[in-house]
């Protein structure tokens, strides 16, 4: 079976490539549409009240696509039917979280409500497009992440979350890796994750490939990707990708572990 060939000592490893922003804009789902069926990616994240996320629920349903819910707190709703009420709050929130670097990991006890709404709404709807609810949730621009989200307990329990990014000693100083081992415990407490997670970005970079497949050969490793960026999209389907990765195998499917 596949997934006996993917684990070591019962341990699962190998690839997940996952691509954001299935919905977003009819571009995106069409640049994503074409890597889900070489096989390049494994899943991706739909956004709801978007542009296109009516034809790209539909296309995902039709095709049996791994697809999880991709919060978005940050970019307005485009979708011509969204309720105003929502588009307001929706609104309050995305002045705040791009208020500042900083506003990500504040707690703002005003917004509690509307951060619970709006996360709410989009679980509805993703329910509504593709009649089921998500089993795995990320964000845009990583906004899961943020400390109304965590701190407010917002996260069904069991669902996946996408965990923070993964960087050695050296990447990052160390408070911000700190902060992100916190946050992934936080995460771990009451989410399946992967062991690791990493962006494609910077495109084609030897270096910052060769750690990621090396990873995924004993563990189980995230690498997120935005085919809609003209250089990410020959990356993963002008061969190069395939090549680069050896007998790493990428999981045709989302899935994570639970700590």
């Amino acid at each position: 079976m596949f997934l006996g060939s993917q684990t070591i000592h019962g341990k699962a490893h190998g690839l997940i490539v996952n691509a954001d922003d299935w919905g977003r804009t009819q571009r995106d789902t069409d640049q994503i549409l074409p890597c889900l069926r070489s096989g390049v990616l494994s899943s991706t994240s739909g956004m709801v009240f978007m542009e296109d996320s009516e034809r790209a629920a539909r296309i995902a349903r039709e095709n049996n696509m791994d697809v999880g819910l991709h919060l978005n707190f940050t970019t307005p709703f485009s979708s011509p039917d969204v309720p105003s009420k929502l588009l307001e709050a929706q609104n309050r929130l995305s002045r705040f979280l791009r208020s500042s670097k900083l506003a990500q990991v504040l707690f703002h006890p005003a917004l509690s409500g509307a951060f619970r709404y709006v996360l709410q709404e989009q679980i509805c709807e993703f329910e509504r497009l593709y009649g089921i609810a998500p089993k795995r949730i990320d964000g845009h621009h990583h906004m899961h992440l943020c400390a109304n989200v965590l701190w407010g307990n917002l996260l069904p329990v069991g669902t996946i979350v996408r965990r923070s990014f993964s960087f050695s000693p050296g990447e990052k100083n160390a408070l911000n890796r700190m902060y992100r081992r916190w946050l992934d415990r936080q995460i771990e407490r009451h989410h399946p994750v992967t062991d690791y997670f990493f962006s494609i970005e910077p495109v084609g970079k030897a270096e910052h490939l060769s750690k990621v497949i090396d990873l995924a050969e004993t563990s189980l490793v995230e690498l997120e990707t935005h085919p809609v960026n003209i250089d990410e999209f020959r990356f993963l389907t002008g061969g190069e990708f395939s090549r680069r990765l050896g007998s790493v195998r990428i999981w045709p499917y989302y899935f994570a572990v639970k700590r």
